[in-house]
């Protein structure tokens, strides 16, 4: 229906017809932010839906006060993992399946570290410097290059410093089992990638295998190799070789069957069997994976031999668990900067090593297609005595150079006790452990609460233990069960549907039935708290990392040197700041997990459309803008996968937390690991990983699709 006219007046003689003016409804008040949000939440089911669960969560940790869960609903598993320990007590040395398989490989894994350790004694540290500094200048490429001369060197410095810091004997235990470890992992995840490569079945049935072997915390992996095989060397080899193959599995595989077809219908057409093409094509074209993985096979190695620690492996990383137990940051410092300085060495080796193998690759064509024409050319009458020809050092490739390097070992090993003593000299040794114990007492005193203003980093601590850790835990612990299975149903739902909601609610539901549910809310408030902060902080310095370039360059260092370096390192500075409480553990995880946040954020962001970028500009949106409606939104998968990192970084430094005061699942793990006591320590370990499926669910909105 129209609406009525208004007729502004009669008309007149001589006077145009006067026209009629429709009149304008008066108009509609805008909509209040009420009614804003209610119309977005009708349009998002999923959003009503956790609404009214957080709602309840509320509403009943009001009502009841208490959300225990309930004692009738819990599963005894300490009597049988006590009965079963006490089996395998029993029976270790007589049992058939220790008899004829555990006690092989056991025997065989103490013998092989015992040999290596033998051999480095006997080489003297002369005898070892040499050898390693000789080792890396190979990798580098050999001959006065530049990189091989920068490889050497960084390999010299390190065995020098290392002694000068007093740490040659506990670095000589870590290097052995360090290298058995890298040996035996390398070849399992290349056995295990060559089968996922060739085979469709065996890449889907390692395909979960791997993803789980993610999830799980590092510590995890120690817990059922200490059941079979007891506190020592053994248990912590095998567990550092199962974590650290997976990389290289992958790695393999993925550079296997990215190989190019044309090279491989080459080689069949030539009559090559299958044996043939893996041989000549498949895996020459695999190479820079493979080596890829081999850098990141060592580096979890590391991570592990010094973890294992806390199973009687030895080394520097018990070096570090000692002297965190009698909160000796001097000592542990010391130990601290030999295994960073350890990782510095294998990271540029292997690093140089891809470096040359890359080199080799592109120059490899050119040299062929310019073969000719250098043999057709006149060859210069004279030569600078100071040119380095690029072929004289070619012969050192292959099965010749490991000939000769096996040679100089032989020669060196014999040598050794005429070259220098067995042990580092000890006049040579320089101790700073006094020097670091009174430098923390203070950070503690002057900076821990002396600050004027803000107080300092003891103060910051206790505000948030009290302002946020504290009510956390209280409220969680406060929420009834019942509720907090329903908001976990409920964003379950919301990322990922039915599938996602049953997967969370169901290891929610595990972690109660094993009675550990006030210590998993416990950690689980911690691990919140934690990732809050590196995200925080991850984005915000992501976004102006890759904003700003310069910012990139001087970061580019310090994430470097952040993520060669081992979980227990984390935990020595943040003793010095934060003192021993759940908010050092917090500080640690924040700290380990920062760089891969930061990455992945910065790797997003700068890869952004620049075709949607520049339109935003052309349309002439600020700076503010062209981040927030367009950077970021372009850089959700990066960014929902730096969450999903976060999270599984932060878990894993749960158990590492609890030698510095975190408590709960932690300390459990920790307590069961180090007196073998796997009725404690097992049920804990099986939580972390419950809350590790639990929050890898809630924080992949991606998989959602399809379900």
């Amino acid at each position: 229906m129209s609406a009525p006219a208004l007729e502004k007046r009669d008309e007149r003689p001589g006077e145009p017809p006067t026209e009629t003016v429709p009149a304008t409804e008066p108009a509609a008040p805008p909509p209040g932010p009420a009614t804003r949000l209610a119309a977005r939440l009708a349009a998002r089911p999923s959003a009503v839906l956790v609404a009214l669960a957080a709602l309840l969560v509320v509403v009943s940790a009001f009502v009841t006060g208490s959300g225990a869960w309930p004692a009738g609903m819990t599963v005894d598993v300490t009597t049988p993992l006590e009965d079963l320990n006490a089996w395998l007590v029993e029976n270790r040395d007589s049992h058939w399946l220790f008899l004829y398989f555990l006690l092989h490989i056991s025997n065989n894994a103490e013998l092989a570290v015992d040999s290596l350790i033998g051999l480095f004694e006997g080489l003297g540290w002369v005898g070892v410097t040499l050898l390693g500094t000789v080792l890396a200048w190979y990798a580098g490429g050999a001959g006065l290059r530049p990189r091989a001369l920068r490889t050497a060197a960084t390999a010299l410095g390190v065995f020098l410093a290392v002694g000068v810091l007093g740490m040659w004997d506990p670095t000589m235990e870590t290097l052995a089992l360090m290298t058995v470890a890298v040996a035996a992992a390398a070849l399992l995840g290349l056995l295990l990638g060559i089968a996922a490569g060739l085979s469709d079945a065996c890449d889907r049935a390692l395909r979960p295998v791997f993803d789980l072997m993610q999830v799980m915390p590092a510590f995890a992996y120690l817990l059922p190799f200490v059941l079979l095989f007891d506190i020592g060397v053994p248990s912590a080899l095998v567990a550092t070789v199962i974590y650290a193959a997976p990389p290289m599995a992958r790695l393999t595989s993925l550079g296997l069957r990215g190989a190019d077809p044309a090279a491989l219908e080459a080689s069949a057409s030539l009559g090559a069997s299958s044996w043939q093409r893996l041989r000549t094509a498949r895996l020459p074209l695999a190479r820079k994976e493979m080596l890829l993985g081999l850098n990141q096979t060592i580096m979890m190695c590391l991570s592990m031999v010094v973890l294992a620690s806390v199973v009687g492996s030895g080394g520097l990383g018990d070096v570090i668990y000692r002297a965190l137990g009698k909160v000796n940051v001097g000592q542990a410092l010391t130990a601290g900067i030999a295994i960073v300085l350890v990782a510095v060495l294998l990271d540029r080796t292997t690093a140089a090593a891809g470096a040359r193998l890359e080199e080799s690759e592109t120059r490899a064509p050119s040299a062929a297609a310019s073969e000719e024409p250098r043999k057709a050319g006149p060859r210069p009458l004279l030569r600078s005595p100071f040119t380095v020809r690029p072929g004289r050092f070619a012969r050192l490739r292959g099965w010749p150079s490991w000939l000769g390097l096996g040679a100089l070992a032989a020669v060196l090993s014999a040598l050794g006790p005429k070259l220098g003593e067995e042990e580092w000299p000890r006049e040579w040794t320089f101790r700073i452990t006094p020097y670091v114990n009174d430098a923390t007492e203070w950070i503690e005193q002057s900076l821990g609460s002396g600050v004027p203003v803000v107080g300092g980093t003891l103060t910051w601590a206790e505000g948030v233990t009290n302002g946020v850790l504290n009510p956390l835990r209280d409220g969680l612990n406060a929420t009834p069960w019942w509720a907090l299975l329903v908001l976990v149903a409920a964003l379950g739902w919301a990322v990922g549907r039915w599938r996602a909601a049953l997967t969370a609610s169901a290891a929610l539901g595990v972690i109660g039935v094993l009675g550990l549910w006030t210590k998993s809310l416990d950690t689980l408030s911690q691990v919140l708290v934690a990732l809050v902060i590196t995200l925080l902080l991850g984005f915000a310095v992501g976004v102006l990392a890759a904003r700003v370039p310069r910012v990139e360059q001087w970061l580019r260092p310090l994430l470097d040197t952040m993520q060669t370096m081992p979980q227990f390192v984390y935990l020595i500075p943040v003793i010095a700041l934060f003192s021993v409480g759940r908010m050092a553990g917090i500080a640690a995880a924040v700290v380990f997990v920062l760089p891969a946040v930061i990455r992945i954020t910065a790797q997003g962001v700068r890869q952004s459309d620049p075709a949607a970028l520049e339109a935003a500009r052309s349309m002439g949106a600020t700076t503010r803008q062209q981040l927030l409606q367009v950077q970021l939104p372009l850089a959700r998968r990066s960014l929902l996968v730096a969450v999903n990192q976060g999270v599984v970084l932060v878990l894993s430094m749960v158990v590492i937390a609890g030698m510095v005061g975190g408590g709960a699942l932690g300390i459990d793990v920790i307590t069961g690991l180090s007196k073998g006591d796997l009725a404690l320590g097992l049920p804990a370990g099986a939580a972390i990983v419950c809350l590790g499926v639990l929050l890898d669910r809630l924080t992949q909105p991606a998989r959602a699709e399809g379900r």
